[in-house]
């Protein structure tokens, strides 16, 4: 049985507060949406800082985007697009996680076969092109890669993941990002990185820096 409007609003409020805590958004940054069945959608609201956000601040869309009131968030073109191309996904987040991030900065994709974990899960991240979030640009730079993948990198933008569930498709986030540090402090400690070394440095910092409580 399918978890009701009310379940699904407190998950997603309480995935929000996660991504915010984890430091895998900041401010008003990052988005979430979950089917509820036929053309309606569940999606969180524009300019809403997610570790604020709660239930009744959800907005329920159609395909097109339209509400009863509210402003839902500027990616929703990104999350039809994901969900018209994935039947199968019920769940879209969309972050900005600094590890994964700095590979898509540096015009890289993420190997998940050097972790056992990620090897039979996410076997490859694959990166889309660079395209202005909002845009229809971007929604048509990640389908081709969506079909085939349960997480892509946003050309210098961030991730997105899609599961069928809200669960899902966040957990595939963090793996994704697990597996961007892993592979980053892999390739330090054998002395070689693609990544400039700036980034390199702002990496660490972010890395050593508490969650926020």
């Amino acid at each position: 049985m399918a978890p009701s409007e009310p379940v699904l609003r407190r998950l997603l409020v309480d995935i929000g507060r996660r991504l915010a805590n984890q430091g895998l958004i900041v401010a008003a940054e990052g988005n979430l949406s979950v089917r509820l069945g036929g053309h309606a959608f569940l999606v969180t609201p524009a300019g809403v800082p997610k570790g604020a956000r709660r239930p009744q601040d959800l907005l329920v869309v159609d395909r097109a985007g339209r509400c009863a009131a509210g402003q839902p968030t500027s990616e929703w073109p990104l999350h039809r697009a994901l969900y018209a191309a994935r039947p199968d996904a019920r769940a879209v987040c969309h972050a900005h996680p600094p590890w994964a991030t700095a590979f898509s900065v540096a015009g890289r994709d993420l190997d998940g076969s050097v972790l056992t974990e990620t090897e039979g899960t996410l076997p490859r991240v694959p990166l889309a092109p660079r395209a202005a979030p909002g845009t229809e640009q971007l929604p048509a730079s990640v389908v081709p890669w969506i079909r085939e993948h349960d997480a892509v990198l946003l050309g210098s933008h961030g991730v997105v993941t899609v599961g069928p569930d809200p669960e899902s498709a966040f957990g595939r986030l963090e793996t994704v990002e697990r597996l961007a540090q892993v592979t980053l402090l892999a390739e330090i400690a054998a002395g070689r990185s693609g990544l400039d070394s700036a980034v390199l440095r702002d990496l660490i910092a972010r890395a050593t820096q508490s969650p926020a409580p």
